[in-house]
């Protein structure tokens, strides 16, 4: 039996539809499982990563995790998951970890922590490191919707943004051939583009005029201050300015595991243009 956490995540959608596929045991959990619409058949479960006690009903005859990364109770989770017989866990980290101030850096921190504990544990580990998720950009679809420019600090910094779909499909594999168990992989899309090279893509594909405000730091963090805590506005801001016009390495990763390209950022936009026009 695999657990499947986050389940109202987009990544843990598409994971789950294809364990079903492929006939998989799996059974999804969510802090509110009542939201969920999972499947007939699949087993919708309480599992709160922020809640111990809702640990050892969920994980009772999993054998597979699929893991998000919250560090408050891990060394919780990581005992009911022995208790439980889990064996392996593949872990939605992040690639900021491969930061070198990542143990200071408070988004990836949380991360770090989270791998820090696992790897140490009995439980076999794999580890997932996707850079920047293509879906990051719905963050701008009020405004673009609104007619109203997007606010970016630093226009010019580029990301690696990748589709949840690839992620999960990385995710299907190493759940599912053995061989890949264990392994540490950075996980990027195709390209390196900057947020206006993003918002270019954006304005053609769903044809609609979409302009950019270049804001300060303080400017943005002040438009953001009701939805993100300083210190991580801060980390973002910090990581954004350190990629400013200097392009990510990318890796292939996706090809090697899935037999694939990963998608473009395009084929992304086209699959959520709804998000943009409606």
């Amino acid at each position: 039996m695999i657990l499947i956490t986050g389940g109202r995540g987009a990544v843990a959608a598409h994971l789950l539809s294809l364990l079903l596929q492929a006939n998989r045991p799996v059974r999804v959990a969510s802090s509110n499982p009542g939201a969920l619409q999972a499947p007939d058949g699949v087993a919708a479960v309480n599992c709160n990563l922020r809640n111990p006690a809702t640990f050892p009903a969920a994980l009772s005859g999993v054998t597979e995790v699929f893991l998000y990364a919250e560090a408050s109770h891990i060394a919780e989770f990581i005992d009911a998951a022995v208790a439980a017989g889990v064996k392996h866990v593949v872990l939605l980290s992040s690639a900021s970890v491969l930061n070198p101030d990542a143990a200071s850096d408070p988004l990836a921190r949380s991360h770090l922590d989270v791998e820090t504990a696992l790897l140490a544990s009995p439980l076999t580990t794999t580890l997932l490191r996707p850079g920047s998720f293509a879906g990051n950009a719905a963050g701008w679809a009020w405004a673009i919707k609104a007619g109203r420019p997007v606010s970016l600090p630093y226009p010019g910094s580029y990301t690696d943004p990748i589709h949840e779909q690839d992620i999960a499909e990385v995710a299907f594999t190493v759940l599912t051939e053995p061989r890949h168990q264990g392994r540490h992989l950075h996980l990027t899309g195709p390209e390196s583009l900057t947020f206006s090279e993003q918002i270019d893509q954006l304005a053609e594909i769903t044809n609609r005029p979409i302009t950019v405000n270049h804001v300060t730091r303080a400017e943005w963090k002040q438009e953001m201050a009701d939805y993100l805590p300083g210190h991580y506005a801060d980390a973002l801001l910090d990581y954004w300015q350190a990629h400013d016009g200097r392009p990510g390495p990318l890796t292939d990763t996706v090809e090697q595991l899935t037999g694939h390209a990963p998608r473009t950022f395009a084929t992304w936009v086209r699959d959520h243009a709804t998000t943009f026009i409606e």
